[in-house]
């Protein structure tokens, strides 16, 4: 195995954690704004932090799933879905779509990276590893937004968002073919992704709509 596609075990699972969290974030937020009931919020949540890394791990027939590898990880996610609505209740906050968006930003840079990584490390080619990565990072989010009765924000939001995870999970292609360590490459890909999705939000980046 090229050891440039290799990544330390203690550093990936940090990502993936970091990635669930994120993702489970957004879920939490995405559920209270639409008054779903803590269960629902709780449902939420975990469909968005591990749904995309779930659909990653059935097209690569990888078993068991990263979130059973780690069932730490499913615990943390519970636990965080509790503290964050409880937080929330405390302190009346009132979540909006705007601060959904950002921890779904960072989460979508996290988990693109570790999703091109594992498919390379797989053995697939680097557009198949790509479209992974996209997979990985957006398929969380389509869960999120299904369950919520949204269309998923990937196809109605006009701002950049699955577009950004294909070029991030390119510039981790580039890195890699380079000669770049894999921890690098994941590190730029990170900030390539998350920082073009927050620049779109921020400058309010727009693709072209159908028009009738």
């Amino acid at each position: 195995m090229n050891p440039e596609l290799t990544l330390p075990d203690p550093l990936r699972l940090t990502i993936e954690v970091a990635a669930t969290g994120a993702f489970a974030l957004s879920g939490v937020l995405e559920g209270a704004r639409k008054r779903l009931d803590a269960v629902g919020v709780c449902v939420v949540g975990v469909l968005a932090a591990f749904g995309g890394g779930t659909l990653r791990d059935l097209l690569l027939d990888q078993r068991p799933f990263f979130w059973v590898r780690h069932v730490e990880m499913l615990w943390g996610v519970l636990l965080l879905c509790v503290a964050v609505m409880t937080v929330m209740r405390r302190r009346h906050f009132a979540p909006t779509e705007r601060a959904m968006l950002w921890p779904d930003a960072l989460g979508l840079g996290l988990f693109t990276a570790t999703g091109v990584q594992v498919a390379l490390q797989a053995g697939m080619p680097a557009l198949v590893a790509v479209l992974l990565g996209v997979v990985t990072g957006v398929f969380g989010g389509v869960l999120r937004d299904i369950v919520c009765n949204e269309i998923p924000a990937v196809l109605r939001d006009h701002r950049p968002y699955a577009v950004c995870a294909f070029v991030g999970g390119w510039v981790y292609i580039a890195l890699v073919h380079s000669g770049a360590h894999a921890g690098f490459a994941m590190l730029a890909t990170l900030l390539a992704t998350s920082g073009s999705r927050m620049l779109a939000l921020r400058l309010g980046w727009r693709l072209p709509a159908w028009r009738a």
